[in-house]
């Protein structure tokens, strides 16, 4: 007989959605807020990437990380924001970086 395996948490992977952000056409507030997510986090940014479609348009953005990424897609005209955290390592905190990303973005519901 076979012995069970013990899965292992790899990481962890919040999918998270923003309603209500005064911000999410603003390329600029969108890149601090994800410097501040990372920041606060506890993990490495290899890189930060945005692209913002233009005004009263979207920005699309991801921080590729030692542990993985934080991504952000933004729909203005929708008032709407699809997040995407995923973070492995003892010291990372998804936590933290969904906690920096609502006080820099001002959400008024989170999903």
């Amino acid at each position: 007989m076979t012995q069970p395996r013990t899965t292992r948490i790899t990481g962890k992977h919040w999918l998270v959605e923003f309603y209500g952000a005064p911000d999410l056409g603003d390329a600029k507030a969108i890149r601090r807020a994800m410097k501040n997510a990372v920041a606060d986090s506890g993990v490495t940014l290899l890189k930060l990437q945005l692209h913002h479609f233009g005004p009263g348009e979207g920005v699309t953005g991801v921080a590729l990380l030692a542990e993985s990424h934080i991504s952000i897609h933004t729909w203005p005209e929708r008032d709407y924001a699809a997040i995407d955290i995923f973070m492995c390592g003892k010291t990372s905190s998804p936590e933290k970086a969904l906690s920096a990303l609502r006080a820099a973005l001002g959400p008024r519901k989170v999903r």
